[in-house]
């Protein structure tokens, strides 16, 4: 699917999941699409779990959700640091409230918590996670992927295929 007319967002913070960052900038960019890796400051080189680095083109206060069709957030800890940044978790939110993608996978569940967007929702997530979501008010369930309207979950990085599937999909429904 071709998505050179969109801009997508890629959450990035410590800590992130090398596969659960990688392997959607990459697809999102063999689809045309104009990603942005978005961090609490730009131009910050953040470290994954096993020392893979990804430095952040843009801030989360600096950006425009109307002008994005969409964001994945990948898992790891690094959704744990995202959530503490005010700007990260409004951009989830107000994407969210706009009708636009919000694509999370494994531990970035914990961003949609804190954006408080899981009321009545049905996801999925790393298993670790499953009580904060339903606490959060989600319908919490075992599948490689979910889609919830835009809202998409997915619990490893052995779901990636099926989530990015889902997330191009989803993008060019935007």
């Amino acid at each position: 699917m071709e998505l050179s007319n969109k801009k997508v967002m890629v959450m990035v913070a410590e800590m992130f999941n090398d596969y659960e960052f990688i392997y959607p900038y990459y697809r999102l960019l063999e689809t045309g699409a104009h990603v942005e890796v978005v961090g609490a400051k730009a131009g910050v080189v953040y470290s994954s779990k096993v020392g893979t680095t990804a430095t952040s083109t843009a801030a989360a206060a600096d950006l425009n959700p109307e002008e994005f069709a969409g964001v994945v957030i990948p898992g790891g800890y690094a959704p744990d640091y995202m959530r503490r940044d005010k700007d990260m978790v409004r951009l989830v939110r107000d994407l969210h409230g706009q009708g636009k993608v919000v694509a999370a996978i494994c531990h970035a569940g914990w961003m949609l918590a804190s954006a408080d967007i899981l009321k009545g929702r049905t996801v999925t997530s790393f298993f670790a996670i499953k009580d904060d979501l339903v606490h959060a008010g989600a319908n919490w369930v075992d599948q490689d992927v979910v889609e919830d309207g835009g809202l998409i979950t997915s619990r490893t990085p052995d779901d990636l295929p099926a989530f990015m599937r889902a997330v191009v999909a989803a993008l060019g429904r935007v």
